[in-house]
């Protein structure tokens, strides 16, 4: 991997950082930035920025352990790296730090995140084409009716445990448990294994020295979930995924549950985190939804655009040597896809500020053949359970200044930590427990179908109550402001 001559210019007396300070630590071996430490964390997107100013739309970069890699902050080049597989590969055993001893796969956190599995994240060509297959086929399976009928049992729940309080800390009480509770739940776990995985997850995303442990813990429960789909299939992604002609093995089965778990949890927590973190802070955004300028959909897509839940993907691989955004990249050499820089590239967005809510040619959930496949479960769990929450808490509002609001950021994401805000307290909702997912319909008979799942006959005698949408009940708070 090529780099830019060191810098050996000296510094004047008596204009050496203090200890501590960002600068002893924003770049590594031969000047070249790191993506990781006290700068990254600080302000991820304004890192990029120089980045970019300086290298143009390729930068390298050093990640934990200073391991090079090339960071892509172009649209256009991400998008050309994304989809150009026979390129840019995304198997790991390509690339050159294993022989050079760059990394020890025993110790480094680095590992959960850039390690070779056998998932369909890591392969090319018509293996990448087999297993693909069997995952799309386990979440073909539900179709959105289905999957907001368990979201909204969830939301419910959650919101039921705090409504009467009159305050919540949103982040670690609905947007990291909701879509933990609901992906459990299709993969077929028990909801009890939701809070654990949380942790897990998160933790495995922050690459520390936790990480491995974290990533093992998550593996063993899925070997376990595995095990018992094995014996007794259900209705779920685990058995879908099991009887496919693919014909996936038990380790196969198990990493693309961690897949599927693990890339659906970190991106629709930190999206639900993001969106109501804008609700909550501007009221431009909260006006454009009250007053129908722009749906919730809408609204997600804005958010995408502007604070992608996933900042920087891992990994691609050169299969030799070409030219990219003005770099020389070798064979062998690991490029990250820059989804956040590339949303901001001002070649296809020269003013910020407009408006693309509309728009769905962000790189949020990347593209060409590795594109999540996953991401319209995500988008239904971040669209029905924010609008369960407006609907019921419709006054909520920002409890403690704006400015008092801190994230977390890894190489890869930026989280929220805290989202405490305040509402007029509520009752509880009466709500069914949720059931399993209903088994798939029956053959015609010509006879009207009946629903595929057990509705309450509650539910079928007292029919739809009349209920005020969210907007208009937030119209009516903010016209008595």
């Amino acid at each position: 991997m090529t780099v830019p001559p060191a810098d050996h210019t000296t510094t004047e007396a008596g204009l050496v950082p203090p200890p501590g300070c960002p600068a002893h630590t924003a770049a590594g071996a031969d000047a070249v930035t790191r993506l990781h430490g006290a700068a990254a964390e600080t302000d991820p997107m304004g890192l990029y920025e120089k980045l970019r100013a300086t290298h143009g739309p390729v930068a390298p970069v050093l990640l934990e352990g200073d391991v090079r890699a090339w960071l892509v902050l172009g649209y256009l080049e991400n998008r050309d790296v994304a989809t150009r597989s026979t390129q840019f590969s995304r198997d790991p055993r390509t690339w050159h730090g294993w022989e050079s001893g760059e990394i020890d796969p025993e110790t480094s956190p680095l590992m959960p995140m850039i390690g070779w599995r056998p998932d369909c994240v890591c392969a090319d060509g018509e293996e990448h084409q087999r297993l693909r297959g069997a995952v799309t086929a386990a979440l073909d399976q539900f179709d959105q009716r289905g999957i907001r009928r368990h979201i909204t049992r969830f939301a419910h729940q959650l919101i039921d445990e705090f409504c009467e309080s009159g305050t919540v800390e949103l982040v670690g009480q609905f947007t990291e448990p909701l879509p933990m509770l609901v992906l459990t739940h299709l993969l077929g776990m028990r909801d009890e294994d939701a809070p654990k995985l949380v942790h897990a997850a998160r933790d495995l995303f922050k690459a520390t020295e936790t990480s491995l442990a974290s990533n093992a813990y998550v593996l063993e429960a899925l070997r376990q979930l595995v095990a018992t789909k094995r014996a007794q299939p259900g209705q779920d992604i685990a058995s879908v995924l099991m009887a496919h002609p693919a014909g996936l093995t038990d380790e196969e089965v198990q990493h693309h549950l961690r897949l599927i778990l693990l890339a659906g949890y970190e991106t629709t927590a930190n999206l639900m985190s993001n969106v109501l973190r804008m609700v909550v802070t501007d009221p431009r955004f909260r006006g454009s939804l009250a007053g129908g300028q722009m749906t919730l959909p809408e609204a997600v897509e804005q958010v995408l655009w502007d604070e992608p839940p996933l900042m920087v993907c891992p990994s691609r691989y050169a299969t030799g040597d070409t030219t990219l955004g003005g770099q020389e990249i070798k064979a062998g050499d690991m490029l990250l896809l820059g989804l956040a820089a590339g949303n901001v590239d001002k070649a296809i967005r020269p003013d910020p500020s407009t408006r693309v809510h509309h728009n769905r040619a962000h790189l949020s959930f990347s593209a060409g053949a590795h594109e999540c496949p996953g991401q319209d479960i995500g988008r239904v769990i971040a669209d029905t359970g924010i609008d369960i929450l407006l609907t019921r808490l419709p006054d909520i509002s920002l409890a403690v200044p704006e400015g008092e609001l801190t994230w977390r950021s890894s190489t890869w994401s930026r989280h929220l930590t805290a989202l405490p805000v305040k509402f007029a307290s509520r009752r509880p909702e009466a709500h069914d427990a949720v059931t399993p997912l209903p088994a798939p319909p029956p053959p015609s008979s010509g006879m009207p179908a009946a629903p595929p799942w057990p509705v309450p006959e509650t539910e079928l005698s007292r029919g739809p109550a009349p209920r005020t949408s969210w907007r208009e009940r937030l119209r009516r708070i903010l016209r008595r402001r």
